[in-house]
Formats: structure tokens, sequence, C-alpha cells
């Protein structure tokens, strides 16, 4: 009898042991150790939870609330590391008020370094948007960092010399099940989107170059376990994706896991979250766990929003620790109705509260007026406000610039204007939208039209570059079926919402009942697809041949992979930002009416299809100004289902 309840016991222990994390299972042969790594990423100078554009407090996100979950995480563990994965000093306007209006002194403290050292970072890498500012910023900034910051795939341009320190090996010390102390050499390496020669190349054209994350992961890796490393961390500022591989490819993490020795993936760049529904098709992805090809992965969405968090048991094996089981997952920083669910951290707070207050006064100085609300809700589906402030203050300036002798030879070339809706829901979540009630126009509300401290350019196209370009663009829409009855989502979610450029100057229509011709990443999908119909400039059809002088931005100008763009010559590489364009626009109108033209719109059809898309749940107060806009309900993740009539 007692030999069956023992059995029985036994049994039961067993089964309550596997539904328990890593760290509280029991305690497992002599020489293991559980390790916890937790990760931020994509913070975006979002260290307060508080929103710049709204001037008002946002407790879904902030560096403060996830720091508390920081605190947490450790307190439950007896060994612990914390990184940071890029993207993290440009993103909102306290970004700008310190790199653009106070500029940091020579041994002037970053406040996302001075967060970062509060918390006790063991290491940081650079994602793409540290180089929004220049190089000189960038080295100002990491120069006070208490910790090392890795990159392995950024060199000093024509040689094979590194920019940053490739990698490093922290000597870890832990404490294994037994209370005995050890020392695990922990291996930590840093990627970043290549792409960033493309997109801050006014910055970084002859000063560096990129190489493709996967092939230096190869060559760094065995590196790292020549010299001794126990384990090997990668900070990936790079995003999940099942793609082909190609070398160079953007979205290079899932290949990371592939990569023999290392044991953990943190990654970010895209705003998602990992494990998360949205990779459920992913092969060999087990959410569960948080794995993918093995490995714990973590992506902790944007802004503060989430914590990863890796629990790796290691096991001495033959005088090596070895990683022999792990788990991953992500805590938020709010409940799935929105809501707070963590307190702020007020030590950070205060820790950053000059610059933060400094950032207020700044961006409530007034430039001018509107007559009317200005919002970005339904931006993706119809000619919008938003979209043509921005249109109309770079044609104006481009216009005025061309005036200059310097130009004569572009003279009787018309002069359009390229811009896209930056803040429009997706990943970003349901209130990632521009709602700027009507009066008086400050900073903030500028900085709410224009996110990214872009500079102007200006691309000279023929008529058919100029196509090419707006068939890109009109990726952003699924193919609908008009012989089917029923709801069809119209918005690719695929295919992001800055990459959907509006050009004004030219009218034009969108057939989505015609496949898209590109992808979101420039891709040819459909070669003989168009679904840009009766383009025409002044009431006349665009031909091939006919040129145009197109206003746009660095970013989208220096493009090798946008269609269209990528043929066009650079004309005019203006020195001032977009963002100051606008505002100088707005403070010469003094007031303005922010009403769009209309110049683009979908082809009507025949059929029963009901076109449905989501947006915001605050976008219903402006219904009434779109009687072809009908609220249908609630979608998924917050969002509000609405619908557009683009029948006959």
């Amino acid at each position: 009898m007692v030999k069956q309840v023992s059995i029985f016991l036994v049994s039961m222990l067993l089964v309550v042991a596997q539904f328990l994390p890593l760290h509280a299972k029991a305690q497992g042969p002599k020489g293991t150790v559980q390790l916890r790594l937790l990760e931020t990423t994509d913070i975006h100078v979002f260290l307060a939870n508080y929103d710049y554009y709204q001037t008002k407090q946002d407790d879904k996100v902030g560096l403060v609330k996830t720091a508390t979950l920081i605190k947490q995480a450790r307190n439950e563990v007896k060994n612990s590391m914390l990184f940071d994965n890029g993207d993290e000093i440009q993103g909102n306007p306290l970004g700008d008020y310190v790199a653009k209006v106070k500029g940091l002194k020579k041994g002037e403290v970053h406040p996302v370094y001075r967060a970062f050292n509060l918390l006790g970072y063991d290491a940081t890498t650079v994602g793409n948007h540290e180089f929004n500012y220049g190089l000189d910023f960038l080295a100002e900034t990491l120069n006070d960092a208490k910790m090392p910051v890795v990159n392995a795939n950024v060199y000093k341009a024509g040689t094979e010399k590194p920019y940053f320190e490739p990698y490093v090996i922290l000597n870890k010390k832990v404490i294994d099940n037994r209370g005995k102390k050890q020392m695990i050499k922990v291996g930590v390496i840093g990627f970043v989107t290549p792409q960033i020669m493309e997109w801050d190349k006014a910055n970084l054209e002859g000063k560096v170059e990129t190489k493709s994350i996967v092939e230096s992961a190869k060559k760094y890796i065995p590196m790292m376990k020549k010299k001794g490393a126990d384990v090997i961390v990668a900070l990936a500022h790079t995003g999940i994706s099942g793609e082909p591989y190609q070398p160079g490819m953007e979205n290079a993490a899932y290949y990371l896991t592939q990569i023999k020795d290392i044991d953990a993936v943190l990654t970010g760049h895209q705003h998602n979250t990992f494990p998360g529904p949205i990779y459920k098709d992913l092969a060999n992805t087990n959410l569960e766990k948080g794995t993918i090809n093995g490995k714990p992965v973590v992506m902790a969405g944007a802004f503060g929003s989430h914590l990863g968090v890796i629990d790796l048991q290691l096991q001495k094996q033959r005088g090596k620790w070895n990683v022999v089981d792990s788990k991953a997952a992500l805590r938020p920083i709010v409940d799935a109705d929105g809501k707070s669910i963590v307190q702020t951290d007020e030590k950070l707070m205060k820790a950053i509260l000059p610059k933060h207050e400094g950032t207020i006064k700044y961006v409530n100085q007034p430039v001018g007026e509107t007559t009317a609300p200005i919002f970005s809700y339904f931006a993706l589906i119809q000619d919008d406000p938003s979209v043509q402030i921005v249109n109309n203050a770079q044609t104006d300036y481009l216009v005025n610039k061309l005036k200059d002798p310097a130009y004569s030879k572009y003279a009787g070339i018309p002069v359009l204007s390229a811009a896209a809706p930056f803040k429009a829901g997706g990943r970003n979540g349901p209130d990632y939208y521009t709602d700027i009630p009507a009066g008086t126009l400050a900073i903030k509300n500028v900085a709410d039209l224009y996110l990214y401290p872009n500079t102007l350019q200006a691309k000279i196209v023929n008529g058919a570059q100029l196509k090419e370009w707006l068939e890109m663009s009109a990726g952003q829409f699924n193919q609908l079926d008009p012989t089917k009855t029923g709801e069809q989502p119209l918005i690719n979610p695929d295919f992001p919402s800055f990459n959907f450029d509006v050009i004004d100057g030219v009218q034009y229509q969108i057939d989505v009942t015609k496949p898209a011709k590109y992808d979101g990443n420039g891709n040819v999908i459909n070669a003989g697809a168009s679904r840009i119909v009766n383009l025409t400039y002044q009431g006349k059809p665009v031909v091939a041949d006919q040129q145009f002088i197109v206003a746009t931005n660095n970013y989208r100008a220096s493009s090798t992979s946008f269609p269209g763009v990528s043929q066009g010559e650079i004309v005019l590489k203006a020195p001032d930002e977009n963002r100051q364009i606008v505002t100088n626009y707005i403070q010469a109108q003094k007031t303005i009416n922010p009403s769009a033209d209309q110049n683009w719109s979908f082809v009507k059809f025949k059929g029963t299809v009901v076109p449905v898309f989501d947006s915001s749940t605050k976008a219903q107060k402006y219904l009434s100004q779109y009687p072809n806009i009908k609220y249908i309900g609630p979608s998924s993740g917050g969002f509000v289902k609405y619908s557009i009539n683009l029948t006959e």
C-alpha cells in the first residue's frame, strides 16, 4: 500500500512539474543553472508613459512601465541578464528635442542611456533608426553607455574593419541549483538590417558599409565559441519572415535560428510580438515554448509595450555548459482591454524628467491655425487631409527652390509631390493615428503629421516610372472579387503604410479588382498587372516619356528597391527637413484649411462584395462626413471594422 501511494505521488509531481516555468521546476541534476534573458526593443525614445502628440499620459507605452516588469522578472530568479535590441534614440518628439533642439554636450548623457545605465542593461545593439541623426550624434550618444554596444555587420567604408565592437563575451557569475557559485561565459553579438545604407544614405555613404546578417553571424559565431563562449545570444535588429532566404534580406531572424551555436535570438524591427499568433503558420515554430527551429526567440513589440523573457536551462556536460531546455514568453504592460497592469517606476521617471518636461514645453509652441480637424483614420482608403498638407508644403518648397537660376534647365517641367500616411494603425495598434482638433497648431501637431527627421529630396522621373511608383504604392490593397458576396478585406496587412505614397499634382485611380504588381518589398508578384488607370496631368493622359520632378524625402529618393523611384535621377538634395518644411508652410499660411483635393480614388465596379478595413473606434465621430463609409462593429486587436462602398 505504501509503495502504491509513493508511485501515485511521484506521478502527480511529474504532471504538475510540466506546467511550471523552467526556473520553478525541480532542481535537476548537479551543475544545473537557470539563466533568464530579458529583452526590450524598439523603444523609440518612449521612455515616459506619455503621448507627446496629444500631450497627455499614455499607459500603453513607456520604459518607465517596462522597468517595473524588468524588476519583477529579475526578482523571480537567481540569474538574469538584460538587453536592448535597438531603435532607441529616434521615434518621438523627445528624440528630436535632444538631437535637434538641445543637442548633446560632451559628457552629457542621452536620456535613453541614462535610463539604460540606471536599469543596469548588460548589452545593447543599434537599430536602423540609430543612424537617423548621423554618426557623430550616435557616437556622442553611445560614449556614455555603461554597457557594451555590439554590432557585427556594419563596417568602416572600404575596409574589413568593424565600425562597432562585433561581439563581447561576458563573464556572468551565476548560482546553480545547489546554491553554488558558477561562472558562465555569455557571448553577445548584434546585427542591424543592411538596408540602413539605403534608408540613411545621406548620413552613411562613404563612411560605413553593411554586410548580410546571416553571413556575418556565420563569420563571428565560430570565433566566439573558440574564445570560450558557453552561451551565445544574438541581439538581432531584424524581423521574422518565412520568405526564402536571400543574402542581405531585411528580416533575417528566422535564419539566425538555424545557425549552429546561437542559443537565443532577441529580435525586433517589425514592432510585432513573438511568441504571438501572427506567426502561427511559420514553419518549425512552437508558440507555446516560444521557439523557432528549436531556438528560443522573443520580439517584444515596440515603445516599451512588452518585456521579452527567455528562460534557459543549462547543464555542465564534460566540463562545458550547454543549453538543455528553454522557454520564451512576453509580458505586456497592459491587459487585453488596454488597461495598465503595472506601476510606473518613479525612480526612472525622475531621472528623465528634465528632458521630458523640456520636450513638452517645446512641442506646445504654436505655429498656426487649422479651420478643421486633421485626422488619418481613413488615410489608406481615400485621399486624406493629413497627407495633403505634407504634399502642399513640399510642392510649395520645391517650386520656390527651382526658381533658382542654378535649376534653370528644369524650367517648365511639372512639379509633383509624394507623401505617405505614417500613422495609420496597423502593427502599431488601434491608437496609432493622427487626430488634431480644429484650432491652434503646435509643433507637436507637425511632428504628428510627419514622424521622421527626413530631409527633402526631388527626383526627375518619366511618365512610365511615375506609373510604376504608383503601382508599387497600390500594393497597399488586396485584390477584391466583385463576383462574390459578403465581406472582403481591402487593406493588405503586410504592406507598410509608409510605402503607400500618394502623389499630388496628377490625377489617377486604383482598380482593386486587379491584382497588385508588387508586394510590400518591391518584388514583382504579377508582372502583367496594371492597377493604376486614368493617370492624367492637367486633364491629359500621362505618356511614357513625359517628365516630372517629384518632391519626396531622402528615405524614398535613395531607395534602390522601390519601383519607379529607383530609376529616377535626384535633382535636389535640400538641407531642410520635411517636418521643418511643413512647419514653415503652416507659419507662412497662418491658417490652413485641411481638405484633400481628391486627386486619387478607387475605380467603381459592379458587384455585391463589401470591402472592409480596420481603423480606430474614434473614427466614428467623423463618419457623418463620409456617406460611403459605414461602421460595422468590433474587429480584433482593439480595432473597429468599417466598410467602404466601391460599387457603381
